[in-house]
């Protein structure tokens, strides 16, 4: 199956012990318009009007990360929220990047797009 921003929608994350090569997490990349690999996790700004608004899309999105049972770091201001994907199961349990990051920032962005644009 060819990965397509439309297949991540689809995907449910599974447990992952392998990480992504290089290579694969820049062909995945252009699929998640908008996340940039900051420090070797994927991450993007979300801005919002007001505290409020910024709150609602921290909890709109906690139901998607619950059931996908693969939980970002969350940096959250007054009209900003910074979303943060990373897996901590890969390389042996030193970390990196897998396909259930792009599954879960794809989500993400979902909800985003259907509710506050």
């Amino acid at each position: 199956m060819t990965l397509t921003a439309q297949s991540l929608l689809t995907q449910k994350s599974q447990h992952q012990v392998t990480a992504l090569s290089d290579a694969d997490v820049q062909q995945t990349l252009p699929l998640v318009p908008g996340w940039a690999l900051e420090q070797g996790k994927l991450a993007k700004t979300f801005s919002f009007e007001d505290y409020h608004e910024t709150l609602a899309f921290v909890n709109a999105i906690a139901y998607v990360i619950h059931a996908e049972d693969h939980h970002p770091e969350l940096v959250v201001t007054y009209n900003r929220c910074i979303v943060k994907f990373d897996t901590h199961s890969v390389n042996e349990g030193r970390g990196g990047l897998s396909i259930n990051d792009f599954i879960c920032a794809a989500k993400v962005d979902a909800v985003f797009h259907q509710t506050f644009s």
